[in-house]
């Protein structure tokens, strides 16, 4: 039996996307399961044991390989009985049907329904979308395959190269042992809304190294590199540093975020991978619901203002005051990060 699973192309989803790969591969040891998905997201799933093969697909790319006919051909190709699509997408339910596949599962949104063999109806009321966990949601087409219930919890994997490089960064910047580093992640792919003052940061940054006695690592990705020099800047502590001068990548960052004793993050992608590594993380939402990213880790904190306007969901601020990030003060946060820390030392070892 040959099943392809379309993943989901924001990094923080494919990872609470391993429930339901873990799932699949239990119920169906036999079977070959064919991961397709954008590069990136197989970077974040590098070292996992589940999937037998990647097909990596951009649709913008220049190579014509990794879309349009080319791809219907090669999906061909991989005679896939079953497609599972953790995706919601019209574009990747028409691949799935040109494909071949005799059985294609997923959530009949965007118009898609008519290509599905099996539709799953999304919760709704009043005709609108209930904020509900990605990760149960990705499960419910695990559990509509037959598979038994699934933990929630997640799980990656680094490669030796990472943890080469991460120890390399170690040296370079002379971080201690994990035990005493505090991760700060501070971007946002989803939009400037979900982002916290980098004057806040850099404040916070500095109260950890001198109040706490942490060191201090500001995470980044290529695009973030100045937001990353400007907090280790404004916080001007020798015990505040940032990746900023690294060469960049998602086995870099889960490698780093592995060692650490605790994150503090944006409501984007790398929380989750804290999560997958048994990391503490305080995650800072602005606009969007909790409900939508829930990951049911046990050492999370969310931080979230009560206002009239949250969640608005929206990618920059509608009303243009963004207060639901600039009113999350950095006392509330520092608190935070004290209570975890007073907590003691984790079980995991860096």
């Amino acid at each position: 039996m040959n099943i392809g699973i379309f993943l989901p192309n924001w990094i923080g989803d494919a990872a609470m996307a391993t429930p339901t790969l873990r799932a699949l591969r239990g119920n169906f040891p036999e079977a070959r399961l064919v991961g397709i998905m954008r590069p990136y997201v197989a970077d974040v799933l590098a070292g996992t044991p589940w999937l037998d093969e990647q097909i990596l697909y951009e649709p913008e790319s220049d190579d014509p390989s990794q879309r349009g006919i080319a791809l219907v051909r090669r999906l061909r190709r991989e005679r896939l009985d079953t497609i599972v699509l953790l995706t919601n997408s019209a574009r990747t339910a028409l691949l799935a049907w040109a494909s071949g596949a005799r059985e294609r599962i997923g959530y009949a949104r965007n118009l898609r329904g008519f290509l599905l063999t099996r539709k799953l109806q999304p919760p709704r009321q009043g005709g609108r979308y209930l904020p509900s966990p990605v990760l149960d949601y990705y499960l419910e087409l695990a559990y509509a395959l037959g598979c038994p219930i699934e933990s929630p919890r997640l799980e990656l994997a680094t490669l030796p190269d990472d943890e080469r490089r991460a120890e390399q960064v170690w040296r370079r910047l002379r971080l201690p042992g994990g035990q005493d580093v505090v991760m700060l992640n501070t971007g946002g792919a989803f939009g400037s809304a979900k982002l916290w003052p980098t004057s806040y940061f850099s404040v916070l940054a500095g109260r950890i190294a001198t109040q706490l006695d942490k060191a201090v690592l500001v995470l980044c990705g290529p695009q973030e590199r100045e937001l990353a020099k400007a907090i280790v800047a404004g916080a001007a502590h020798p015990r505040v540093v940032s990746l900023a001068d690294e060469t960049l990548s998602i086995g870099l960052s889960k490698a780093c975020i592995r060692r650490a004793r605790l994150m503090v993050s944006t409501d984007s992608g790398p929380r989750h991978f804290a999560a997958a590594f048994d990391v503490p993380v305080i995650t800072l939402f602005g606009p969007t619901h909790i409900a939508w990213s829930e990951n049911h880790y046990q050492r999370a904190t969310h931080l979230q203002l009560e206002l009239d306007c949250v969640p608005c969901q929206q990618r920059t601020c509608p009303l243009g005051h963004h207060r639901c990030m600039v009113d999350l003060s950095v006392d509330r946060v520092y608190a935070a990060v004290a209570e975890e820390l007073a907590l003691g030392d984790p079980s995991h070892v860096a």
